[in-house]
């Protein structure tokens, strides 16, 4: 099982061959791979390399290392999606071949904040209604959001039991959400969000903010989402120009 020499630096050899004992099933989902001694033994590499290769399958989330526990392999995302692709997160559950759920935590009219005002273009007399949710898929807790909306885009008969933003605005409101400006970041363990997703320590949580626009630019939509990064991951399709 020991690395064969080629061309390449050893650390990337020891990479590969780790993620190909991953594919092959001779080290499963979550679980614990042998000690660095033992490993890099088995590898007849030295623990400088090993380590090495360790830091960038880290990087790549592809292994988890628990200070005084071990490294265990990552589990895949269940999610995957574009992050070109304007897609709710309803949607993304029910592609994967789960159930969309939710769990219900607060819906609050507020006065505006400034903020508000800029990011709408409303007055700071208007209203926003900002509603906090625990998304999940077959029952299991995966993205916490929360969405702001102007008070005035929303019918009176609105309920937040609707499991879709998109489809609230859409049909109860009549305004079709028609793209988003996103931006995306990494965050370690929050201290609220963290629990309630039932996040082990080390896992990360990936936070989608975006503004959705309609069909007549008008903004319509602010929405801060985080997703378990061990549950889903984004990509983004880049061309030449």
């Amino acid at each position: 099982m020991s690395i064969k020499a080629d061309n390449r630096h050893l650390y990337l050899q020891v990479i590969d061959r780790i993620k190909q004992d991953i594919e092959e099933g001779i080290y499963k989902e979550r679980e614990q791979l042998p000690s660095e001694f033992d490993l890099a033994k088995l590898l007849g590499v030295s623990r400088a390399t090993l380590r090495e290769a360790l830091r960038i399958l880290e990087e790549e989330n592809i292994i988890i290392r628990r200070h005084g526990v071990g490294t265990f392999v990552n589990a895949k995302p269940l999610f995957s999606s574009g992050i070109e692709q304007l897609n709710s997160v309803t949607n993304m559950i029910v592609q994967a071949g789960m159930k969309p759920g939710t769990i219900f935590f607060s819906s609050d009219t507020e006065a505006a904040t400034e903020e508000d005002v800029r990011r709408f273009s409303c007055s700071i007399d208007d209203e926003i209604v900002v509603i906090e949710r625990v998304r999940t898929a077959n029952g299991e807790p995966v993205v916490y959001c929360v969405d702001k909306v102007p008070k005035a885009f929303l019918p009176d008969t609105f309920s937040h039991e609707e499991e879709s933003m998109f489809k609230i605005l859409a049909e109860s409101a009549q305004r079709k959400i028609t793209y988003a400006v996103a931006e995306i970041e990494p965050v370690g363990y929050h201290e609220r969000i963290s629990p309630i997703l039932e996040c082990e320590p080390e896992t990360a949580l990936l936070v989608l903010m975006q503004m959705h626009f309609d069909e007549m630019d008008e903004p319509i939509l602010y929405s801060v989402n985080y997703f378990r990064a061990d549950k889903f991951s984004f990509h983004v399709l880049r061309k030449r120009v």
